[in-house]
């Protein structure tokens, strides 16, 4: 008579079930690093919208006030800026050059408040050969025919960890 076969092997042993456990979290180490990647670049994505959201609005701002476009009161290195925009009511109502120097504040305000870091500038500029405006045209608001350029700078937290904050800018030729 031959002797009983030996039972087969059952379950996993406790090596197999070690180096399963060091596999699986290797795997949700990596996880959380790409986790923490895409949350920054998701960052660097809505910083970007904001910068190009307030170009785009300090623009039309600028759209709707060509005599002070005209006579350069958007100009500037200095934004943002400090300041307290001038208290305009309906009786009274604004200058031109009052509500360029109020479009100014507030948007400082909300450069401040959208981006971290942030300085911007805005030059406008007549093409060559243009002829002046006079104080004349000036009241009947003539369109600006020249460009003007906006750039906006910000700091922006870097992907990799240990790595510096990055600077990023958004620069944007327009005609208001």
């Amino acid at each position: 008579m031959r002797p009983p076969a030996a039972p087969a092997a059952r379950g996993f042993s406790l090596v197999e079930v070690l180096v399963a456990v060091l596999v699986f979290s290797v795997g949700l180490l990596g996880l959380a690093g790409l986790l923490v990647v895409a949350t920054r670049a998701g960052h660097g994505a809505y910083l970007r919208t904001q910068a190009g959201f307030l170009a785009e609005q300090m623009a039309n701002r600028m759209r709707a006030n060509p005599q002070g476009v005209w006579a350069g009161r958007y100009d500037g290195s200095g934004y943002p800026m400090a300041g307290t925009p001038d208290a305009c009511d309906r009786a009274a109502g604004c200058s031109p050059l009052q509500v360029a120097a109020r479009d100014r504040i507030l948007w400082s305000r909300q450069l401040q408040q959208f981006l971290p870091g942030v300085s911007a500038s805005i030059r406008c500029a007549q093409p060559a050969g243009m002829p002046a405006v006079s104080t004349t045209q000036h009241a009947y608001r003539p369109p600006y025919s020249g460009v003007c350029s906006m750039s906006i700078r910000w700091t922006e937290a870097a992907l990799a960890r240990g790595a510096s904050a990055a600077a990023q800018t958004f620069a944007w030729t327009f005609q208001p």
